[in-house]
């Protein structure tokens, strides 16, 4: 399944309407246009008269359907300076009942914390889960090469597609909280390519189809459009998977198949399973000198060669060894 038909959503944007009357267009991610930004901000009863305030509201302009909840603060709050707010989410398909669900989850977010950060968490929840749908059991190559922190590429020829998609990924090891390794829209130009080569691992987005000749950019490059994930020759080794990266792919699966399950599981389930693997590493690391695993107590522990592979590279990442 092409990805811009797996990933539905995109965008979702905050109007807020403060003590003195006004309104104003707060936040946005990724991004929305200023033609559909002025007919968002229209349709918003925000900016009508008091007596046509509504909740909920959903319509269509441009085939970009667009989802609007809309409620009052009330305090105590965090938005001391905010009478109402409006949460807007863009997508591409017409699921007004889903949306509208969401709506209130972005909604309830904000006015706890104040801030869009929370907001920004539950969004990527969902993508997380619609990657995972995506691309099913090859969801582990991404896992596998955002823990070990190798070269990611990815490919696609919208802007606003690679944004999304490439936003998401650093939460597949949502234990280091690290956003410093995305680097979303990468030009192939001299300078930019040389400071990308100083970093250790990345995420990176490129519009231009020439980077899938540049295997000199990535250990994994994910051909969005198409969703094709390939390992490069040089980083097989590394990636070579065995029983433990099966029952990973399969729990990542499941987690996103499973419709009683929410969309933020899907996050908690892999980050459980990472904090599991990361808890046994640095029990090893406890019996061996300074704290650092050596390949020889690998060896001892007997494990499967692909299970021992990983492990070894993934102690590397994670500082905890000693060569």
């Amino acid at each position: 399944m092409a990805a811009t038909e797996a990933q539905s959503m995109l965008s979702v944007g905050l109007i807020e309407k403060d003590v003195n009357g006004d309104t104003l267009w707060v936040w946005c991610y990724p991004a929305v246009c200023s033609e559909l930004r002025q007919v968002l901000l229209s349709k918003c009863c925000l900016t009508q008269n008091k007596e046509d305030f509504h909740t909920f509201v959903f319509g269509q302009f441009c085939r970009t359907w667009y989802y609007i909840s809309t409620l009052e603060v009330q305090e105590p709050t965090a938005l001391n300076k905010v009478t109402h707010l409006s949460v807007v989410i863009t997508a591409r398909d017409f699921n007004p009942e889903k949306y509208a669900a969401l709506n209130r989850i972005l909604c309830r977010m904000y006015i706890k914390f104040g801030s869009p950060v929370k907001m920004m968490e539950v969004y990527i929840a969902v993508l997380t889960k619609d990657v995972a749908s995506q691309f099913g059991m090859e969801t582990i190559i991404l896992y596998m090469a955002v823990m070990l922190k190798k070269r990611i590429a990815v490919h696609h020829p919208r802007i606003e597609a690679l944004l999304e998609f490439t936003r998401v990924l650093p939460a597949l090891a949502w234990h280091r909280k690290d956003w410093s390794v995305l680097h979303p829209c990468v030009h192939l130009t001299d300078t930019e390519l040389e400071h990308l080569s100083k970093c250790p691992g990345y995420i990176a987005g490129f519009v231009d189809p020439e980077v899938s000749n540049r295997s000199d950019l990535f250990d994994v490059y994910v051909n969005l459009p198409d969703s094709i994930i390939t390992v490069s020759q040089s980083a097989k080794e590394a990636m070579m998977m065995g029983k433990l990266h099966k029952d990973i792919g399969h729990l990542i699966v499941q987690s996103a198949e499973d419709t009683e399950r929410s969309d933020s599981q899907v996050i908690k389930d892999i980050s459980l399973k990472t904090k599991q693997i990361l808890a046994h590493l640095g029990t090893m690391a406890g019996d061996c000198e300074g704290s650092k695993i050596t390949l020889e107590h690998l060896k001892q522990q007997h494990f499967p060669p692909a299970t021992e592979n990983f492990l070894f590279h993934l102690a590397a990442a994670e500082q905890l060894l000693r060569i």
